[in-house]
């Protein structure tokens, strides 16, 4: 029996699995303590649900999930309009220090899966189709290379990238939050933590208030941003690499922004716009994650589990021993831990997600919400792309 869920059912599955994840970290003290995020929590309980059925023959879901991009366009939309020209000094040597540890992580994870796939006796391009396509790139990367790597003679490839990327999303919420929480306390970090300067990235909370009346004029400073953006997205692709469908849109938001701030011509609305792609952030979450089909993992053969369990401990340790060490062994540096584990086996949102549950916990990270957008979604898709492309060609 083949179940159909149109876009607004599916945007309504979304927001109770949403609601039952936060219902669940609240009642189970376990889920709370590792900080796992709602949205994969009532995802994973719901991508079960669907898998156990699809297995059994009782049914299959079938969701349109159109409106998924459109909540993911709107968020990163949100986080182009922070990029003011302030907040990007303030990144300064800790922003090229970080890009330079994101460009290392992505070397290795191709390193590591293609001589872990020689160890197995496979082709080394299976090995690429596990390393960075499908971790640091997502779904997005591994749609655009699977079909090139199938090109390639590597028979499956589109499916090995997407059951991998979709690993690694759940591998990446799930590990993030516990990593950053065990990193915050066995080393004391709240100690370390600095309470100044969040109005860099929070806006000036206090010259942007928000008022009922002017989340209207956000919404519609945000769909114009994502119209220029369409724009911007074309002409970029010119360049034959591959980059994410909301690069345009956060360029444009990130000029608008600016234009305003140093032109004083108009108000950008920062503190709605915050909240519209905080929304956005967690309706695309939710949507992601009960869009999983988990037995595409099941299908896996035993050699790509492997794979994928390598992976996941070079992850681990990299950003244990790696990112921790080289970004202060501070607070912000284990949030940013927390951060890396999302965008480095899922996604950006996942994240920021990340992040976001270790930052109520504990206390805000300017830093990390400064500088993992802005290499999660500025610049790793472009580094990955051109990494990708030199491995495939070196292979």
């Amino acid at each position: 029996m083949l179940i159909e869920l149109d876009m607004y059912q599916t945007l309504a599955a979304a927001v109770v699995v949403l609601m039952l994840g936060k219902f669940l970290r609240k009642r189970i003290r376990l889920l709370e303590r590792f900080c796992i995020p709602a949205p994969v929590i009532g995802g994973v309980l719901f991508a079960i649900f669907t898998c156990v059925c699809y297995v059994t023959g009782i049914a299959e879901f079938a969701f349109d999930d159109i409106l998924k991009e459109v909540c993911m366009v709107f968020f990163f939309t949100s986080v182009g309009f922070q990029a003011n020209l302030k907040v990007l000094k303030s990144g300064g040597k800790s922003l090229i220090v970080f890009l330079g540890v994101v460009i290392l992580l992505i070397f290795s994870q191709n390193f590591v899966g293609v001589q872990l796939a020689k160890l197995l006796g496979l082709s080394p391009l299976v090995g690429l189709c596990t390393g960075s396509i499908p971790m640091v790139g997502g779904h997005g990367t591994a749609g655009a290379f699977g079909p090139v790597m199938e090109g390639m003679g590597v028979t499956g490839a589109a499916t090995i990238c997407t059951a991998a990327a979709t690993y690694g999303l759940i591998a990446g919420s799930v590990m993030g939050g516990p990593v950053g929480k065990t990193l915050i306390e066995r080393h004391h970090l709240l100690d370390t933590v600095v309470p100044e300067d969040d109005s860099l990235l929070v806006e000036e909370e206090i010259k942007h208030e928000r008022h009922a009346s002017m989340y209207p004029e956000a919404v519609f400073q945000l769909i114009i941003a994502i119209g220029i953006g369409t724009i911007i997205s074309d002409l970029l692709s010119l360049t034959g690499l591959t980059f994410p469908i909301y690069i345009g849109a956060m360029i444009a938001a990130a000029c608008i922004r600016n234009i305003g701030e140093y032109s004083g011509k108009f108000t950008t609305y920062m503190g709605e716009i915050n909240d519209i792609g905080g929304i956005s952030l967690s309706l695309f979450l939710g949507m992601a994650m009960i869009t999983l089909k988990l037995w595409q993992l099941a299908e896996l053969a035993g050699p790509l589990v492997i794979l994928l369990a390598g992976q996941t401990l070079f992850m681990l340790l990299y950003v244990v021993l790696v990112v921790f060490n080289v970004m202060g062994r501070d607070y912000d540096a284990a949030v940013i831990v927390s951060g890396t584990c999302g965008f480095g086996m899922g996604a950006t949102p996942n994240a920021m997600a990340n992040m976001q549950v270790i930052c109520e916990k504990y206390e805000p990270s300017v830093k990390a919400y400064l500088l993992i957008p802005l290499v999660g979604s500025l610049f790793a898709d472009f580094l990955n792309s051109l990494v990708i492309t030199l491995f495939i060609n070196l292979l």
